[in-house]
């Protein structure tokens, strides 16, 4: 579970701080007109909000908020000023009110039509408003929630001091190098922000949240394209599954117009079912012509098949008692279908220059070596993801290739 603090969405707000002045002008309220205070008390909470004075900015927002309800910018920036004043409550159940009221307010900036990847981290934290720890000694939680409330009030050389103090107690503690690299890039200091998100991932480089901020410093604060992108794959590779990995390479892909995609592969309507291993049935509809290799599909379903029998659960996987739908599995049932597809070329049976545009991507990934990658990253359902770590152990730089060379390539795959 994560830890819910204002360090969660702090990124998000600099990245707003840099991209968004436009935004924060573009949508006023229904009194900015009419109403001549509303509008400079306005410009002046966002001005303190962008200065991330944040306790300054809040009662003001509040006052916005009772007069025009309806005002999106002012809702969306009232969510973050109000959930990273909890850092400076020190009653724990007042923290958890306060969060709880930051994401009321989230959701009501989501009906006005906030769509922003901003306001979708506080509306992934628990409704109750529930937080995390950041160790279970005491006086090093403590150390770090005083480290909190200082950066939340701006005092940044009282916020390093008490993360500083963390990491003597703890020189494993992730958050506490974590949050050092980020006050320095809030300094505008990208340099010594990079040394500190690298020692943080020196001490867990399974955790995406380093390898994402340093992709916003190099991308926001040195404009730095090819490093940003690296460290943003980094993320998406460290912890795929999660929304938050994948979005900073998206907001790199929006900067620099760049579409991501991944390949389309659309496996024809199959259906296996699984009674027991003497009842098993295959339905297949290939729904293509003959010379165009997509009848090499029905190979893919008899694979799967044979995978669902416990004969193959057993040798294939000892120590687990019921079947999973696996990497190996999804893996082999696709490689089935390309080594028919090559057979059927040499057979002239089918036209490599006129496959069907799924059989001719699966080609390609398989050529390249990139088909596991694709489908650790595309398929993954409950089953296959179980088998990523392992796979990224040996294969981390496959996931690389891929992320780099399809991905960030639009989805097309280079000829090797």
């Amino acid at each position: 579970m994560p830890i819910l603090t204002p360090r969660l969405i702090r990124k998000f707000i600099f990245i707003s701080c840099l991209i968004c002045c436009s935004l924060l002008l573009s949508q006023p309220s229904a009194f900015a007109q009419s109403d001549e205070e509303y509008k400079a008390d306005r410009e002046t909470a966002l001005q303190l909000y962008d200065q991330h004075h944040m306790t300054e900015a809040l009662p003001i927002l509040e006052k916005l908020y009772a007069i025009n309800p309806k005002d999106m910018v002012v809702v969306e920036r009232l969510a973050f000023a109000t959930f990273a004043s909890a850092a400076a409550i020190k009653d724990a159940e007042g923290r958890k009110q306060t969060r709880k009221r930051a994401r009321e307010f989230a959701v009501k900036a989501k009906e006005l039509g906030d769509e922003s990847n901003l306001l979708k981290t506080i509306l992934e934290a628990p409704p109750d408003g529930g937080e995390g720890g950041f160790s279970n000694r005491k006086d090093i939680d403590a150390a770090m929630r005083e480290g909190e409330a200082a950066f939340v009030k701006g005092d940044f050389k009282k916020a390093l001091a008490a993360y500083e103090t963390a990491l003597q107690m703890d020189p494993q503690l992730y958050t506490a190098a974590l949050f050092s690299g980020d006050v320095y890039y809030k300094q505008g200091d990208v340099k010594k922000a990079g040394e500190w998100f690298a020692k943080a991932i020196e001490i867990n480089p399974d955790v995406e949240t380093a390898y994402r901020y340093w992709g916003d410093a190099l991308m926001n604060g040195s404009n730095k394209k090819e490093e940003a992108r690296d460290k943003f794959i980094e993320a998406i590779i460290a912890d795929p599954y999660s929304r938050r990995s994948w979005m900073g390479l998206t907001q790199w892909g929006d900067k620099y117009g760049v579409k991501l995609a991944h390949p389309k592969i659309d496996v024809p309507t199959s259906s296996v079912q699984r009674k027991d291993d003497k009842n098993i049935s295959i339905l297949f509809d290939p729904g293509n012509k003959k010379d165009d290799g997509a009848d090499a599909w029905m190979f893919y379903s008899i694979a799967r098949a044979a995978w669902m029998t416990d004969e193959t659960r057993k040798k294939e996987f000892p120590n687990e008692k019921q079947y999973r739908h696996s990497l190996k599995e999804e893996g082999e049932s696709l490689k089935m279908v390309v080594e028919m597809v090559e057979k059927n070329i040499r057979d002239k049976k089918a036209k490599e220059n006129a496959l069907n545009p799924s059989i001719n991507n699966l080609l390609k990934l398989h050529r390249a070596g990139l088909l596991e990658s694709y489908v650790l990253f595309t398929m993954a359902d409950q089953g296959i993801a179980q088998d990523y770590v392992l796979y990224r152990k040996s294969d981390r730089e496959k996931l690389r290739q891929y992320l780099r060379e399809v991905v960030v390539n639009s989805g097309q795959i280079k000829n090797k």
